[in-house]
């Protein structure tokens, strides 16, 4: 069965050394599923090395509408991850907007 009301996007950016994620991957990428008519997002995933970074990012970003930018999210992340890939997540958000905007 198709799915006609979502679209996926992913976001990519480099990580910055020191990471446990830099030993497997070269860059961070967030995916998300994202209503379309709405932008508002479903699931989120990322490439951080642990299950519960994933899973914090996932709950962080559960329900954040992207349709007029990912100000929000940002902000989300400044105030509530304090971990070394805050600047790549940031990146990678503003990446995946791109892609929003391009769809």
């Amino acid at each position: 069965m198709a799915i006609y009301h979502t679209t996926f996007i992913a976001g990519h950016a480099r990580l910055p050394q020191g990471m446990a994620a830099k030993s497997v991957f070269d860059s961070l990428t967030i995916t998300t599923e994202v209503d379309v008519e709405h932008g508002v997002i479903l699931v989120a995933s990322c490439t951080l090395a642990t299950d519960h970074g994933r899973d914090f990012i996932h709950n962080l970003l559960k329900g954040v509408c992207i349709k007029d930018g990912v100000e929000e999210a940002i902000q989300l992340i400044e105030k509530h991850y304090k971990g070394k890939a805050t600047n790549a997540l940031i990146a990678a958000l503003k990446d995946l907007y791109r892609q929003f905007e391009a769809t």
